[in-house]
């Protein structure tokens, strides 16, 4: 770290007594600091430095490997949704690609019903940060599956929703959007949540 604190000095264009005089620390300490002997010096005077020079020290610690995993959140969506699907006799993928070879790009939870020949693509969400970008990544998963679809023999139906995690902070934004998001998706959500749990006909635009 001094070397980071001598190169940021220098890019400034100040001298080691000028650093030292905005933090309370003589020209020497400043070079001690710079020069890897700064050990004995509190954690205190660290951050007064880093902030000094428009750098606030960051202290992080290592990730806890008993934690949980990162999209735990996400990861309770797929598990709740495959779980009850399948109870509604669907099979149901995790993480799907969309092709092979783009594992980057996959369906959050496919779902397929060869007797009803049904295809559902669905993509879980705890947060969103740009629904017009989400709304077109669906579109296009949509239209994979539907290609996939026009290459079977048999005909099948192609849809996809949303399941979005129960927060103030996703009902507010669906609240303030509402004709965007029925625009978007055809039926309520009681009605997808029957088609995904109980076997009903997923909802449909009209034709």
């Amino acid at each position: 770290m001094g070397g980071e604190i001598r190169a940021s000095r220098k890019r400034r264009g100040m001298t080691q007594k000028e650093l030292g005089d905005r933090v309370g620390l003589s020209q020497s300490a400043v070079s001690e600091v710079e020069t890897g002997n700064g050990s004995g010096y509190s954690l205190n005077a660290w951050q007064e430095v880093f902030l000094a020079l428009g750098r606030p020290l960051i202290i992080d610690a290592r990730r806890d490997p008993a934690a949980d995993p990162f999209d735990a959140g996400h990861l309770a969506i797929q598990e709740l949704v495959l779980r009850l699907a399948t109870a509604a006799r669907f099979v149901g993928t995790f993480e799907l690609p969309v092709r092979p070879g783009l594992s980057r790009h996959s369906v959050d939870i496919f779902l397929r019903d060869d007797r009803r020949r049904l295809m559902v693509v669905c993509e879980a969400w705890n947060s969103f940060g740009d629904i017009g970008a989400a709304s077109r990544s669906f579109s296009w998963k949509l239209a994979q599956a539907e290609e996939v679809a026009g290459g079977l023999e048999d005909e099948y139906w192609v849809g996809g929703c949303w399941i979005v995690r129960a927060t103030v902070a996703n009902r507010s934004l669906i609240g303030r959007y509402p004709s965007i998001f029925a625009s978007r998706f055809p039926g309520s959500s009681q009605s997808w949540a029957s088609a995904l749990t109980d076997g009903a006909q997923p909802p449909r635009h009209p034709d």
